[in-house]
């Protein structure tokens, strides 16, 4: 645990501590007076509301939608299924911002919907949840998929056997061993859809404002830190609260699982019931995914001139159109992203593996409340880690702001506890007699890792690695405040663009989503490709 805590008192709690505090103190001096004033305002009360209720609105339509698609994927074997897998994906790497502006020409005004029905969704609560639904499916596909693909469908084929239906079946086999998993997901569901900002922002209009929106605009509007701080706080209690009885409530859940080669799992879909459900499958990928992303494509090569590659050529310069947004060609992000997702989820991978090591053994009150600690850099605001990383790493030892690895790092907060959920239920399923015959025989812990632990979990850490990349890729929030002008990352070159008026940057921002959604994908087809090929191993 040592390395781990490490990282996060000296890359999350001193950073938001610096903040807060700076928000709170007046010439010295606390005063915690603030707080009651804050939360007594109608407004912030309105504010409270709707974040917690779009939260849980969000996470239970992605889990009815998500839990059809974990389970096809987990279970049949189809043609085209791993470039599937890695294009519903993509989503969750978009920054948020572009996510809005997708759905805003889907749902908004001149949008596919409207000129084939005349009807709008933006600015109401169905164009968000939606756009949830849309980020958020392959979290749960591949967290619940990822277990479900090794769980042994020959117990539930025993419960069938002596009696019990399908769905007796499921509900009493299949779904006690998937509830960590489930949980794991809709925790993490719920952190994003409650910190949701860009998508709110865009979708939701005026009319409704999240924690995240109301933080930044507090911030960086109104320039009222102590508002934004006890806000922060506030996001920073109900965060913990949720981690606190999430902890709890899978604690009791959890049980030794046999875990098999996911190739035996796997089979062509039998009968009428499997092949519609499998149809249903690819027409909500469809609607809900294509669609959307088919859409920002085409407003990529739609320039003045009709469609062709023009915004994609003015990529390569600098100050194309008479804009001086970037110090270097726009284009030079995509290499920017790529190095420093690979750094930060090697971080994440070191960091989230010796985490979820720790919390295998179950051992004490500490373990335990560490494990709901890990999940609160995605309870808390982006824009607070951001200032807090400015602030607070400026002297020496720790003067990073003009160092490369301080975007890394940034990234790999949001990358650790994506790389512990998705580790920690199948290290918590590994049977533990079978460490203890390994070291009856003479290995040591470490051996006792190596020949039992990793070839059971290897695939959770390929899936792990994938998710910490993914989330390298797309993260925005932090790292818009600290990444250097001459070495933009991808979304924040692509928020560059949205924020200037002109047809030039915004088909420019449309060509740069789209390279990051290419950049994505074929990453993910390569992840897929090599778990795939060495299946066999375990």
């Amino acid at each position: 645990m040592a390395v781990p805590v490490a990282f996060f008192a000296l890359f999350f709690a001193y950073p938001v501590t610096a903040i807060v505090g700076r928000g709170l103190k007046v010439g010295g001096d606390w005063q915690f007076g603030r707080i009651g004033d804050v939360l007594t305002r109608p407004d912030i009360l309105d504010v409270l509301w709707f974040t917690t209720w779009q939260a849980l609105a969000s996470t239970a339509l992605t889990l009815l939608i998500a839990l059809p698609g974990a389970y096809v994927f987990a279970r049949f074997d189809f043609p085209g299924k791993q470039v599937l897998r890695a294009v519903v994906t993509v989503p969750f790497v978009l920054p948020t911002v572009v996510v809005g502006t997708a759905f805003l020409a889907l749902l908004g005004r001149g949008g596919l919907l409207d000129e084939l029905w005349g009807v709008r969704l933006d600015t109401t609560v169905w164009a968000i949840l939606l756009a949830h639904v849309f980020f958020n499916y392959a979290v749960v596909v591949r967290t619940v998929g990822g277990l479900w693909s090794q769980l042994d469908p020959r117990q539930e084929e025993a419960a069938r056997v002596l009696g019990a239906g399908r769905f007796a079946a499921f509900r009493r086999v299949t779904l006690p061993a998937l509830a960590p998993a489930v949980a794991a997901a809709a925790l993490m569901v719920f952190l994003f859809t409650f910190t949701s900002f860009g998508v709110v922002q865009i979708l939701g209009g005026p009319a409704y404002s999240t924690l995240e929106v109301e933080i930044y605009r507090q911030t960086a509007q109104l320039l009222d830190l102590p508002t934004a701080a006890v806000l922060t706080l506030v996001q920073f209690a109900a965060v913990g609260g949720i981690l606190a009885v999430h902890a709890a409530t899978v604690r009791r859940r959890e049980r030794a699982l046999k875990l098999v080669d996911p190739a035996q799992t796997s089979r062509r879909p039998r009968g009428a019931g499997q092949w519609a459900l499998l149809g249903g499958v690819l027409i909500t990928a469809l609607l809900l995914i294509l669609l959307p992303l088919g859409v920002l494509v085409e407003r990529s090569f739609d320039g003045p001139g009709g469609y062709g590659f023009g915004y994609y050529e003015a990529l390569q310069s600098v100050g194309a159109g008479g804009s001086s947004t970037f110090l270097v060609p726009p284009l030079e992000a995509v290499g920017n992203s790529l190095r420093y997702a690979l750094v930060a989820t090697l971080i994440a991978l070191v960091i989230g593996g010796l985490a979820a090591a720790a919390l295998t053994r179950r051992a004490g009150r500490l373990v335990r409340g560490f494990d709901a600690l890990l999940m609160l850099p995605l309870g808390v605001s982006a824009v607070t880690v951001g200032f807090g990383f400015l602030i607070t790493l400026d002297k020496p030892p720790l003067d990073l702001r003009t160092s490369w690895i301080l975007v890394p790092l940034a990234q790999a907060l949001v990358g650790v506890p994506f790389v512990v959920r998705t580790m920690l239920p199948v290290l918590r399923a590994v049977d533990d007699r079978l460490r203890e015959a390994a070291a009856v025989l003479g290995a040591s812990p470490l051996r006792a890792w190596r020949e039992v632990d990793l070839p059971l979990v290897r695939r959770a850490v390929l899936v792990a690695a994938g998710f910490a990349f993914a989330v390298s890729l797309g993260e925005f929030g932090a790292t818009v405040f600290i990444a250097r002008p001459d070495n933009p990352t991808l979304p924040v070159a692509v928020a560059r663009l949205l924020g200037r008026s002109g047809e030039l940057n915004y088909g420019q921002a449309m060509a740069l989503s789209t390279i990051l959604m290419l950049v994505c994908a074929v990453s993910l087809l390569l992840l897929e490709r090599i778990r795939t090929d060495r299946s066999g191993e375990f």
